[in-house]
């Protein structure tokens, strides 16, 4: 079944003929290798679990992720951010035979980037794109691998979750330096944020025909993780969003910027003008979860408020005051 010869350059070539299955050639630069493949093939037909590699064996790893960007990123609420990533991911893997990359070269790759500096988070975010992108080959694209390589790969560390809070009078100082701003809807964006734990992308996108002053909530039609969400407004809440201007040919009620990155340049401008160090808008989030439970809401009520879907991803934000908890025990 198997034939072997070896061509003018050296090289051993190897033929497989079986009848229902498309012609085998691959070509070695030993005699051993060659064997040791046809005895494989030929072992896997007999078997009746032999798959046609060839695909896999002339389609590159460059090739699928310009695939994917074309048919996959599009349908992703953070597109330009996947598409980044995976073009930074075809400068290192796109050279690789897709059949030929293992997990040892991810695994290299995923050491270089920890000796560069980066964060784990951002490392597992880059390991998980690439087994997605070998899932979709093999799922949906028919690429035969043998299986995802990349989930035989070790994750890196994440860095300990950041528990940075309020503290003092600096929740009086960052409105004051707010309301001193050029930016007008810093200060009321600012309260939001702390009544209802939004993140910063929703709050951008908010919108006032998503908001019932009455019913005194807000719906947010598409969230981070794909889901919709209604928020409960609190009487604060309310309050601040009554007392905002509306812009006639916007319908956001945070208008004046059109993306986050905007806004943290008046964040960053803001700060500067105080003496309040290490704090990021979304530890504002962080603040809004840890008070919800320092007010007696139980875990269900804060998650369907901040929209977190399991315990894990909640108590990331949540830190609660030891010496609030050592008051509640000591109580009556």
């Amino acid at each position: 079944m198997a034939t072997i010869t070896k061509t003018q350059s050296g090289t051993y070539k190897v033929l497989i003929r079986k009848t229902g299955i498309p012609i085998q050639i691959k070509t070695f630069k030993s005699k051993s290798n060659a064997e040791k493949w046809a005895r494989l093939i030929e072992s896997e037909i007999d078997r009746g679990v032999f798959v046609c590699r060839q695909e896999a064996d002339r389609t590159t790893v460059g090739e699928l992720i310009d695939r994917y960007i074309q048919e996959v990123t599009p349908l992703k609420r953070s597109a330009k951010k996947d598409k980044q990533r995976m073009l930074y991911l075809k400068r290192h893997f796109g050279h690789f035979i897709v059949s030929q990359l293992q997990s040892k070269h991810i695994a290299a790759y995923r050491d270089k980037r920890l000796a560069e500096g980066r964060q784990g988070a951002t490392i597992i975010k880059e390991i998980v794109s690439i087994s997605h992108l070998l899932d979709i080959s093999i799922k949906d694209w028919g690429i035969p691998l043998i299986g995802n390589v990349a989930k035989l790969v070790r994750k890196p560390q994440q860095a300990k979750g950041r528990d940075r809070r309020l503290i003092d009078d600096e929740e009086q100082i960052l409105l004051q330096a707010a309301r001193n701003s050029k930016s007008f809807l810093l200060a009321p964006l600012i309260i939001l944020a702390l009544e209802t734990a939004m993140r910063l992308g929703e709050l951008l996108s908010l919108e006032w025909n998503n908001i019932d002053m009455k019913r005194q909530t807000a719906l947010l039609p598409m969230t981070k993780n794909g889901e919709t969400r209604i928020v409960p407004l609190s009487k604060k809440a309310i309050e601040t969003l009554s007392s905002i201007p509306r812009q006639l040919n916007d319908a956001r009620v945070f208008w004046t910027w059109q993306q986050s990155d905007s806004f943290e340049k008046a964040w960053s401008r803001m700060l500067k003008q105080t003496n309040i160090q290490n704090l990021r808008f979304h530890d504002l989030r962080h603040e809004a979860c840890s008070r919800f439970f320092e007010r007696g809401f139980n875990i269900m009520e804060t998650a369907h408020i901040s929209g977190h879907k399991t315990l894990q991803q909640l108590k990331r934000y949540t830190h609660l005051k030891a010496e609030d908890i050592v008051a509640k025990m000591n109580a009556g």
